[in-house]
């Protein structure tokens, strides 16, 4: 964050689930983001780039997965 004495004051939202939330959009944006990368890669034959992205997608996936479960755990749904 920009400020770092935002406390939830200016988003109404702690500065700790802000950034659980942003953290779970940012993997989820990424795992969406590879899938192109992977597919750009799969159209030139790229078997290594393949390999790399579809590993950042599986880490971006699990990294979503574990932001939602603490998501859910933390507020209450």
């Amino acid at each position: 964050m920009t400020s770092s004495h935002e406390t939830g004051d200016v988003t109404g939202t702690k500065d700790k689930n802000y950034n659980l939330l942003w953290y779970t959009q940012t993997c989820l944006d990424n795992a969406l983001r590879m899938e192109t990368y992977i597919q750009d890669a799969e159209r030139d034959k790229d078997t290594e780039l393949v390999e790399l992205f579809r590993k950042a997608q599986a880490d971006s996936r699990k990294g979503a997965e574990l932001g939602k479960q603490l998501l859910s755990s933390r507020l209450g749904s």
